[in-house]
């Protein structure tokens, strides 16, 4: 339901779509906007639990100072229709509120009822108007799937509130129809990767660890799938943005491998490619990962944890991780996520 904030006396929550850091995870590793639904089913948590009006924020970017707003990357009306009955939603700050103070509050990922009474019921009974900003750490995302369980608000705003706006959309469409396309030989169906030389290069893949392989590169994820039995004709999506030499590799195992800036239609790269619009290949890489019939990621990271929950919410399991394993069946390599059913999106879904 959304609401003139002018009719509303006081209870205005607030939430910031930018991210701060539990000490195991660095920024300049982490994409802000894997973190939104996490921070959207917080505030629809607070706000019911407190009876509180939702506002909408502004979207921060990578850099200070870097905003949009939540409208240009998200569709609002089904935002608000999706909280219909569970929160009032308003779209927009009115002046009078804009000259109240607003309260920071820090909130753990997958906030508790427990925390909400504890923690952050006190502070609004005085303050009233309150920012709310989600912290993470590296641990969120594995945390029990019965802290979900309990909460069907939480699943809802975590897999069933944000929508991209109908430009994005129809550029993923776009660029997914292409990729189906040139895949005829294999039934249209095609594999996406997260592989990014940015990632590649983060400490993490260098550390020594007797038990497992952290990150693979681009001939060892070309091996892989060819050991596991993919046929030379697979069409393969990269997340990495702009063809590298690196990748030569990959593509002499499999020729049909393409970044996205050899899909992306020509009268759109300004937009979303130009310098402008880097900030959205990230939701165009989330989403045609979450789209495609098989998804391999590279390495260990939240992009894969977010794109696994959205593959959960509709239904797509195929997810395989490779491994330092000598079997050729590609089901021995089924994420845990999936195999295990260890991440929390198992506990809203039925599959």
């Amino acid at each position: 339901m959304a609401v003139d904030l002018r009719q509303v006396m006081g209870s205005i929550l607030t939430f910031s779509m930018f991210i701060m850091l539990g000490n195991m995870v660095k920024k300049d590793h982490i994409d802000p906007f894997l973190h939104h639904a996490s921070q959207i089913a917080n505030a629809v948590i607070v706000a019911r639990h407190l009876g509180a009006t939702l506002l909408l924020p502004d979207i921060r970017g990578n850099k200070l100072g870097e905003k949009r707003y939540f409208g240009e990357i998200y569709d609002v009306e089904k935002f608000v229709a999706s909280l219909d009955g569970i929160v009032q939603v308003a779209k927009v700050k009115p002046a009078g509120i804009s000259n109240m103070k607003v309260t920071d509050v820090r909130v753990p990922d997958r906030v508790s009822e427990d925390f909400i009474t504890s923690t952050i019921k006190p502070i609004f009974r005085t303050k009233r108007n309150l920012r709310l900003a989600t912290y993470f750490d590296v641990s969120s995302v594995e945390k029990s799937k019965e802290t979900m369980h309990s909460n069907a608000y939480q699943c809802l705003a975590s897999f069933g509130s944000l929508k991209l706006q109908s430009d994005l959309i129809e550029l993923v469409d776009s660029m997914v129809g292409t990729l189906r396309s040139m895949s005829q030989k294999m039934g249209g169906r095609f594999v996406a990767i997260d592989l990014r030389f940015d990632m590649l290069g983060n400490k993490r893949c260098h550390e020594n660890v007797v038990s497992s392989k952290r990150c693979y590169n681009a001939e060892e994820i070309g091996e892989f799938l060819k050991k596991i039995g993919f046929h030379k004709e697979t069409t393969i999506y990269l997340t990495q943005t702009g063809w590298h030499s690196r990748l030569d590799a990959l593509r002499d195992i499999f020729p049909n491998t393409f970044t996205k800036d050899a899909i992306v239609p020509a009268y759109e790269r300004a937009k979303f490619m130009g310098a402008e619009g880097r900030e959205y290949e990230r939701f165009i890489d989330f989403n045609i990962c979450s789209q495609s019939d098989v998804f391999v990621p590279a390495y260990r990271s939240r992009f894969y944890a977010s794109v696994t929950g959205n593959r959960i919410a509709s239904g797509k399991t195929q997810i395989i991780v490779p491994a330092e394993k000598t079997s050729e069946m590609a089901n021995h390599y089924l994420s845990p996520y999936i195999a295990k059913k260890s991440h929390f999106a198992h506990s809203c879904f039925c599959f």
